[in-house]
C-alpha cells in the first residue's frame, strides 16, 4: 500500500518536473570565496543571434515644430541587434542581485534546498536498499504477535531504543548520536517502564517463547533500518520521504510476490482470501496504522533524532491504554500508571539529551561523588 504515494509523480508538480528534466540548482555558499567563479570563462554566453529592430515610424514624428528635412542630419543604424543569452547560473545570480535582502536569503535557503535534493533515481536506489530490512523487521514482528501474547512481544520489541542507542553510538550521523551513560539509563527506565505497564495486563508463562526470539529480531531490525538510513540521509531536506517510502512498496511488491508460493506450498503460511470484515479492517490498519503513521514517524526521527523516535515507539502501549481508560472506562491496576510515568519521563530525559549534545548528567554526578569520596577520605598532611 506504500505505492500509493508514487500517485505524487502524477499529480504533485515539483515530483513531475524531477522526471521531465533534472534538477538544475547550484548553491553557492556567500561564506566562501572563490577566485576563479568571476573570471571571464565562468560569466559564460550563448552564441550570438540576430534580431531586426523595430525602429519608430517616421509618420508618427511629432508635428510641433517645423525645420527643414534637408538641414536634418541622419544617422544610419544597423537594422540587425545582437543577442546573447546568459546561463542559467548567471541568470539566477543576476535575479537574486536585483532582489531585497530578506528576498534574497529566502531565494538562496530555497536554492540550497533544491540543489541538494536527491534526485528521483537516487532515492529509488536507497528505497531498494533498505525495502528488505523493512520487510524483515515488521514480517518478524508481525509472526511474533501471531505465536505468543502481545503484552510480551511489545516489552521485547521495546529494546529496539537499546539496539538503537549502540548502532547509533557505532555509526553516527551526528553529535547528537554519540554514546552517553545518561541516554542508557533514560532507555533502561524507559524499559522497565514498559515492562510494569505490560504486566498489569500479561499473564507471563515460564518458558520462553518462540515469538520471543522473532521480537528480538524485529527490534534489531527496525534499529539497523532506522539508523542507516539516517546515516545515508543526514538531513529531511534532502529525501522526500512519501516518495521513498512509495518506492520501498513499490520494491517490495515486485521482489517478494514469489513468497506467496514458497511459504504456501511449503505449508509454512496458508493463503487464503480475507472475508469482508477481514478486508476492510486490513484496508484500515494499512492506510491510518502504516501508511501514514510510518511517514509521519520517519519524519520525526528526521525532525529529531533516531534515539527519540525509537522511544516514542513505547509509548503507544501507554498511550493507547490512557485511551481504553478514557473512552471505554477500563480500569487496569495501579502498577499500570506506576509503569507510565517512567516511560513518559524517560521521553522527556532523551529529548533533552538529544538537544544538549554534550550534556551527560549521570556522569557528571558520578565524576562528583566521586572527586567528594575521595578528597573527604585523603589523610591530611
Amino acid at each position: 500500500m506504500f505505492t500509493l504515494y508514487l500517485l505524487g509523480l502524477c499529480f504533485w508538480p515539483s515530483w513531475r518536473d524531477q522526471c521531465n528534466k533534472p534538477t538544475t540548482y547550484m548553491y553557492i555558499d556567500p561564506n566562501v570565496e572563490d577566485e576563479n567563479f568571476y573570471t571571464e570563462g565562468n560569466t559564460s554566453l550563448s552564441d550570438p543571434t540576430f534580431v531586426p529592430i523595430k525602429f519608430p515610424d517616421p509618420s508618427d514624428r511629432s508635428s510641433g515644430t517645423e525645420s527643414d528635412d534637408s538641414s536634418v542630419k541622419s544617422v544610419r543604424f544597423s537594422k540587425l541587434a545582437e543577442v546573447r543569452h546568459m546561463s542559467e547560473t548567471d541568470a539566477t545570480e543576476a535575479l537574486l542581485a536585483r532582489l531585497s535582502y530578506q528576498a534574497s536569503v529566502r531565494a538562496g535557503e530555497v536554492a540550497r534546498r533544491a540543489a541538494s535534493k536527491f534526485p528521483i533515481q537516487k532515492v529509488a536506489k536507497i528505497s531498494l536498499m533498505f525495502c528488505i530490512l523493512w520487510f524483515i523487521a515488521n514480517y518478524t514482528y508481525q509472526t511474533a504477535l501471531a505465536d505468543t501474547e502481545a503484552g510480551i512481544i511489545t516489552v521485547l520489541s521495546s529494546t529496539s531504543s537499546l539496539f538503537t542507542l549502540i548502532l547509533a553510538a557505532l555509526f553516527p550521523s551526528n553529535l547528537g548520536d554519540r554514546f552517553t551513560l545518561s541516554k542508557l539509563v533514560a532507555v533502561c527506565i524507559s524499559i522497565s517502564g514498559l515492562v510494569l505497564v505490560s504486566l498489569s495486563d500479561l499473564t507471563v508463562e515460564v518458558k520462553v517463547p518462540a515469538g520471543a526470539i522473532l521480537a528480538l529480531v524485529s527490534a534489531f531490525f527496525y534499529a539497523a533500518y532506522l539508523v542507516f538510513l539516517r546515516k545515508k540521509v543526514d538531513h529531511e531536506d534532502k529525501m522526500d520521504i512519501p516518495m521513498f517510502f512509495g518506492f520501498v512498496g513499490l520494491f517490495n511488491l515486485l521482489l517478494l510476490w514469489p513468497l506467496f508460493f514458497l511459504f504456501h506450498y511449503s505449508k509454512w503460511e496458508l493463503f487464503e482470501w480475507p472475508t469482508r470484515h477481514q478486508w476492510t479492517f486490513l484496508l484500515l490498519n494499512g492506510l491510518v496504522g502504516t501508511v501514514l503513521s510510518e511517514v509521519l514517524w520517519l519524519w520525526g526521527c528526521f525532525l529529531t533524532s533516531s534515539l527519540i523516535a525509537t522511544v516514542a515507539i513505547s509509548l503507544t502501549i501507554p498511550m493507547s491504554m490512557f485511551a481504553d481508560v478514557m473512552f471505554k472506562r477500563v480500569n487496569y491496576p495501579s502498577m499500570f500508571y506506576i509503569g507510565s510515568i517512567p516511560m513518559f519521563l524517560a521521553f522527556f530525559a532523551v529529548t533533552l539529551l538529544a538537544h544538549y549534545e554534550n550534556w551527560d548528567p549521570v556522569m557528571e554526578g558520578i565524576r562528583r561523588c566521586y572527586i567528594f569520596v575521595f578528597r573527604r577520605n585523603r589523610p591530611v598532611r
